[in-house]
């Protein structure tokens, strides 16, 4: 097993910190001292959020250096890999297959042995029903059709909830706060974050909670898709 990382070092290399020592003190108070005190979150939760957000904004050098941490301070191997596979519905293979290797060379480093256990639930011959379960178990009876109204609804359905959703290792609550963390991170999606923050809500992911994991994530996403965030999550909740 390699050694353990250092989650107080975890952001910035050697020649960085020789380099750029303000910066890399500051910054490195603010994520891991500061930050964390303020959004209380257990050390899971808040590496998923922060490992979902990476993938939102495509920071995969740094998405590394945390895996790196994580594994090692309350992330297990397969929630790690549930996170990247879950985020191609959200984001695209074009985006996600750097972290797909990313996470492969993370891992056999620290020895872990690949492939890890199958997590699938579903075969090809029932992913729809299953996924359309699904969705109706976390957004109600009004999805029951909702996969006969277009070809992207019926891969929604199939592929989203049937493929990923479905699948064991994390749970429903789970899935919507690393879905939550996804589109808040890629930003321009306000109308599916507002739907999957809804979601978060009846999965028992209120929104004094959100706004904790928010301010988790702020220092890998920025203030505007921080705040933008926050707005969504006061509406919904103000609409509840």
């Amino acid at each position: 097993m390699a050694e353990a990382a250092d989650k107080t070092t975890m952001h910035f290399d050697s020649a960085t910190r020789q380099a750029d020592p303000e910066f890399v003190e500051f910054f490195d108070y603010f994520s891991t001292q500061e930050v964390p005190a303020l959004g209380k979150l257990d050390n899971r939760t808040r590496y998923m959020s922060i490992l979902s957000a990476l993938l939102g904004c495509q920071g995969v050098d740094e998405f590394k250096s945390v895996l790196n941490v994580a594994l090692d301070d309350g992330l297990s191997p397969i929630e790690a890999k549930e996170i990247v596979y879950q985020a191609t519905a959200y984001l695209g293979i074009g985006r996600t297959k750097p972290f797909v290797t990313a996470t492969n060379e993370v891992m056999k480093a620290k020895k872990i042995k690949l492939p890890l256990a199958p997590q699938s639930a579903t075969t090809k011959e029932n992913r729809r029903e299953k996924g359309t379960a699904k969705q109706i178990e976390l957004f109600g009876d009004g999805m029951k059709d909702f996969w006969t109204k277009s070809d992207i609804n019926y891969m929604l359905a199939a592929n989203c909830f049937g493929d990923y959703y479905t699948r064991t290792g994390l749970s429903n609550k789970d899935r919507e706060l690393i879905t939550f963390c996804y589109i808040a991170a890629q930003g321009g999606c306000e109308p599916q974050l507002t739907a999957h923050t809804a979601a978060n809500f009846a999965q028992g992911n209120d929104a004094e909670f959100l706004t904790r994991v928010v301010t988790e994530i702020q220092p890998y996403i920025g203030y505007p898709r921080s705040l933008n965030a926050l707005a969504i999550v006061r509406q919904v909740n103000e609409k509840k």
